[in-house]
């Protein structure tokens, strides 16, 4: 296999990092895998699963939304970025690079967390011909169980908007949650948590025109021990997604196996064997 660091265009023109892995020798499967990431997630944080899919013969691309990784300038204090941009411009310039670059070959897509809901704010996703949707949850706090989502709504009413209006960005790694983020990342994620619609315009408006244009299948992984994602939240994110396709996983880790998986687990090694052989295999069934 092959790893390389490229640099990649946004539609505004915005450097982004990425990592292209490719398989070796001419005999790939003609797929393309695309890895959009969680909220906080660095691009290589996903580099064991990039490698076990290349070695299952795709070529895989991870990359870095604006403001996190090697897509971060050097200080994120008064940086403007929000989340409709790692959709409409970072996801969509990314997604045209592949198909300029390997228009042969069949796109298909892990999105991770928030990296399932910007591939519905991607106005080129109808090149994504198949999905897995990985502990993807709408992030309306209402959707969690007392006594969980009244912190979640100090939290998204107060303790976000307060944070970085005052730094100008989210400091989340003081905080153990993960990369910082841009200031409008964190007030627009924030503005969408206290909204039951979840990912709406500044006046409230649901933002829905590509979800709904999304029409290859999606499969929903979801985990009984994610404290992230319950399962309220996810079926509303499926929901969504009005004329894909569409299955669910829930998975409770014993079931596999295994301890935990939560948030994060499902990148874990450990999972090769069962969640991420089923997952190349449910996507090479889509084709």
């Amino acid at each position: 296999m092959r790893v390389d660091d490229i640099e990649l265009r946004a539609t505004d023109g915005y450097s982004l990092g990425a990592t292209l892995y490719r398989p070796s020798g001419p005999d790939d499967s003609g797929l393309f895998l695309l890895i959009a990431s969680a909220v906080g997630a660095k691009r290589g944080f996903y580099s064991k699963f990039a490698k076990y899919f290349c070695s299952q013969r795709f070529h895989v691309l991870c990359f870095d939304y604006r403001g996190i990784g090697d897509s971060r300038p050097k200080s994120l204090v008064r940086f403007q970025a929000n989340l409709r941009e790692w959709g409409e411009r970072d996801l969509v310039g990314v997604i045209d690079w592949i198909a300029t670059e390997y228009g042969s070959h069949l796109l298909m897509a892990i999105g991770h967390s928030v990296g399932s809901q910007v591939i519905g704010l991607a106005h080129n996703n109808h090149r994504v011909r198949a999905m897995v949707a990985i502990a993807a949850p709408s992030g309306y706090w209402g959707h969690w169980p007392f006594p969980r989502k009244y912190a979640l709504a100090a939290l998204w009413y107060l303790v976000v908007p307060a944070i970085a209006s005052t730094f100008t960005y989210f400091p989340a790694r003081r905080l153990n949650l993960g990369e910082d983020l841009p200031g409008g990342v964190a007030l627009e994620w924030a503005r969408w948590c206290r909204h039951r619609n979840y990912i709406v315009d500044g006046a409230g408006n649901t933002i829905r025109q590509y979800f709904d244009a999304f029409k290859a299948p999606i499969l929903f992984y979801s985990f009984a021990d994610d404290p992230y994602a319950p399962r309220s939240a996810v079926e509303h994110m499926m929901n969504c997604y009005t004329n894909a396709e569409k299955s669910w996983r829930h998975i409770d880790p014993h079931e596999i196996g295994v301890k935990a998986i939560g948030h994060f687990g499902f990148f874990r090694e450990q999972m090769k064997s069962a969640l991420w052989a089923e997952t190349a295999d449910w996507l090479r069934q889509t084709q």
